[in-house]
């Protein structure tokens, strides 16, 4: 008789992933007659890491497409970023840059949230309800049914070295709305300005943030321009830990820099708490 045999696949897999002394001591447990319960016991006993396969499905229906339609438009829905759905559901985060060009009201042209998958997708009318111009951070609001939450994590607790991912849609309407999934190793956290060896590599976005710098996140992944405002989460919680900003915070740190680096960023979710306390006070 064999450990694997006592267990269920999903313990199993879990028993795999513990340290090799604490399963030698298992599997001899399990040797003896009658004592898989000692087996169990002990596994449930020690910390449990969720596989990422069985995290997905709770992630991806509060991930959404975010962008513009215009009734008029050949064609109407231009999917210009990626959002994901906080508090009770009628509230999705993403990046302010997406929404910075005016909306054309002659043509009723509206900010939306798609909602749905590949071609199969369903538009959301939405209000920018708050910007955090200087984090690049939006809150938007949507009538009609909620989606499904994500919920927010404490950045402040986020360590180098952690394992993370985020999910969005890196190339927007062409794939259409299918989100993808990216591991993205958080290789360090980084104030947002680095002093540039030139003057004539300041402009004045670089200027702003020198004045008032913060930390953000460097990951060692691509990331694409639809990718901004996924979502960053922690496999094991499924929490969000920061939001992808593939465009705004590489304008700085790289602007010495032509080709692609590599390397993408994430705002620390404690802006987004910031931006829901200011915004909706009474947000749980």
């Amino acid at each position: 008789m064999n450990i694997k045999s006592l267990l269920p696949p999903g313990l199993y897999r879990i028993y795999r992933s513990l340290p090799g002394c604490i399963r030698r001591l298992g599997a001899s447990w399990a040797s003896k007659p009658r004592t898989s319960w000692a087996v169990v016991a002990l596994l449930l006993a020690s910390p449990v890491h969720a596989d990422v396969a069985d995290m997905l499905p709770s992630i991806k229906p509060g991930v959404v497409g975010v962008g513009t339609f215009k009734p008029t438009g050949r064609p109407p829905a231009n999917l210009l970023g990626t959002g994901f759905a906080v508090l009770d559901g009628h509230y999705v985060v993403s990046c302010a840059h997406i929404f910075s060009k005016p909306l054309d009201s002659e043509k009723k042209e509206m900010y939306a949230v798609f909602v749905g998958r590949d071609q199969r997708i369903s538009v959301r009318a939405a209000e920018l309800i708050a910007s955090d111009k200087a984090r690049d951070l939006a809150l938007l609001k949507i009538a009609g049914e909620p989606l499904p939450p994500l919920k927010l994590g404490d950045s402040s607790q986020v360590r180098e070295g952690w394992q993370l991912y985020f999910t969005g849609y890196p190339i927007g309407s062409i794939l259409g709305l299918n989100p993808s999934t990216h591991r993205a190793g958080l290789a360090a956290i980084i104030p947002i300005f680095t002093p540039v060896a030139a003057a004539s590599q300041l402009n004045a976005h670089a200027l702003k943030q020198a004045a008032s710098p913060y930390e953000v996140f460097e990951l060692d992944a691509v990331a694409y321009p639809g990718n901004s405002g996924s979502p960053v989460w922690h496999p094991d919680t499924g929490e969000v830990l920061g939001v992808v900003n593939s465009v705004y915070v590489r304008g700085t740190r790289e602007a010495a820099i032509s080709a692609p680096s590599g390397i993408s960023y994430a705002i620390p979710v404690k802006y987004v708490h910031r931006l829901l306390e200011e915004a909706l006070p009474h947000a749980p």
